[in-house]
């Protein structure tokens, strides 16, 4: 099992590099950009079996126990080890990543972004999933840094290069406000690891802050906070993702939504909530408090998009929604609960699913009209999706209603078990203070499904098709193949809980309770 992860962090990373090398005469099939996609289609699967694999031997009995671990010596003056594991938190985002991956390399293959070489997207798309893998397999504090920061070059040359219009300075504002944030957090890491002694995030997740002193806690959590605070993206420090999202291809706006913003709130889990609690005590309020605005703001931009006459941008739209969806995740680990943290990691995985698929059908959608201008797709008669399109126009609104969180899908459980963590939050949290972040928390739910339920209105329902008015391609074979499994599993998570539960809750109680569990 431990060659199996290292394998799967390994893996794209050296089909990378293979991805650059001419094909083999045999393998060209009709042309040598067939073939570089059709590796990409390879790599990623195979990595996605692997870890199916991985997931099936995984002791579902002990999810709390760090398993297939690799541990070596890398760095020996500075005690860096390339130290490799996977628990209940983490083995789902690593199958969400493999899958959403594969997924994208398959509709790829069939529809590629207008752009320069598939060779080098084929390559970036493959580095890209090596940087994200690492970062949730990885145990030691600099390899998350290194892992963290692979992941902005190939995404930067997937929206510049392949993206939309604006793409260029939506590019430039991602890397700038990443990096920026991963400078403060790296400076945040290496005080925690000269302060301890050691970089191991296991042995300082066991010793849950006891070597630290509250100062230092104090400014390490503000410190690793912010860089993690801006992949999130976390209301005031979202205002890169709209402009990336609306420029970036489709399977980048996938990647970014499905697996990207997951890298910020993963950290919170796995680094600030065990390593530095007294600290993350003093700064939750403030986190609770801007997770909540940040849902707020969110639903009132996409408000704003949705109203008739706006010129609002679907895509856009989408990416609003995403600050108000994450910012129910940071509520969640706020709390310090395992009610909330079990509800923020499962809120994280079921908008892997759902915003992912939003963006495949917006995708498609701007495809289609060659427009994702919301006034535009509603049509000055109001026929729309429903009538051009049925089968697509179905697939949006079923994705709109799993967003808003409708019972018996999987957007539903994370927000509810995040608001109940605010009801009871941890010992010393001030009860009222996130009794009324709770409240503000629930009205955005209603907010929430406010500007969904418009948008399906507008884009997907209206009167009969014009007559004259051509229908539109409905959802093709390659598309039902990459958007079928993201809706089984929206299902599936939404109807049966317990599977994502029962991995995540372990291994939470045992984070929070300094390895004691």
């Amino acid at each position: 099992m431990q060659f199996l992860l290292a394998f799967i962090v390994v893996g794209p990373l050296i089909g990378a590099a293979a991805a650059l090398l001419p094909a083999p005469p045999g393998l060209k099939g009709k042309s040598p950009d067939q073939a570089v996609l059709r590796h990409g289609v390879t790599v990623t699967g195979v990595i996605l079996a692997a870890a199916i694999v991985l997931a099936l031997g995984f002791d579902h009995d002990q999810p709390s126990k760090m398993q297939a671990t690799t541990d070596i010596s890398w760095i020996p003056a500075l005690d860096v080890r390339i130290h490799l594991g996977t628990d209940g938190i983490s083995l789902p985002l690593l199958v969400l990543t493999a899958l959403l991956t594969f997924l994208c390399a398959l509709y790829s293959y069939f529809k590629m972004p207008e752009g320069p070489s598939q060779k080098a997207f084929v390559a970036l798309l493959l580095l890209l999933e090596c940087g994200t893998l690492a970062t949730f397999a990885v145990l030691d504090l600099l390899l998350f840094f290194l892992a963290f920061e692979t992941v902005l070059i190939p995404m930067y040359f997937l929206i510049a290069r392949w993206g939309g219009a604006g793409r260029r300075p939506a590019a430039w504002k991602f890397i700038l406000y990443t990096l920026l944030g991963s400078v403060v957090m790296l400076l945040g890491l290496l005080l925690v690891g000269l302060q301890a002694g050691t970089f191991d995030m296991l042995a300082l997740a066991t010793d849950n802050g006891r070597g630290l002193s509250l100062s230092v806690q104090v400014v390490a959590v503000l410190a690793i906070g912010i860089g993690l605070a801006v992949k999130t993206p976390m209301w005031p420090l979202h205002s890169w993702l709209p402009d990336a999202h609306t420029s970036a291809p489709t399977v980048g706006s996938v990647l970014l939504a499905g697996v990207l913003l997951k890298m910020g709130t993963y950290g919170f889990v796995r680094i600030v909530l065990p390593i530095a609690p007294d600290g993350m005590q003093v700064f939750a309020p403030y986190l609770a408090a801007f997770a909540v605005v940040g849902v707020i703001y969110g639903s009132l931009a996409c408000l704003a998009l949705a109203r008739p006459g706006s010129k609002g941008d679907l895509k856009r739209l989408i990416a609003y929604s995403s600050v108000g969806h994450m910012g129910f995740v940071l509520l969640g680990i706020a709390t310090m609960t395992p009610t909330g943290v079990n509800g923020a990691l499962f809120a994280n995985i079921a908008h892997g699913l759902i915003t992912g698929l939003l963006f495949f059908l917006a995708g498609a959608v701007k495809d289609r009209y060659g427009t994702a201008d919301l006034d535009t797709l509603a049509g000055a008669t109001g026929a729309a999706l429903y009538g051009r399109a049925p089968r697509l126009g179905g697939l949006l609104a079923f994705a709109a209603v799993a967003s808003l969180g409708l019972p018996g899908l999987a957007g539903f459980w994370g927000e509810m078990l995040a608001l109940f963590g605010a009801f009871d939050p941890a010992d010393g949290l001030s009860r009222p203070a996130f009794l009324t972040f709770m409240a503000i928390g629930g009205l955005g739910t209603l907010l929430t499904a406010a500007y969904l339920l418009v948008v399906v209105r507008r884009v997907c329902m209206g009167g009969p098709r014009p007559a004259g008015e051509a229908r539109l391609a409905d959802v093709q074979g390659y598309e039902f193949a990459a958007w079928t499994p993201l809706v089984a599993l929206t299902v599936l998570a939404g109807l049966w809980p317990a599977v994502l539960l029962g991995l995540t809750d372990p291994a939470v109680q045992k984070l929070l309770s300094g390895g004691k569990a």
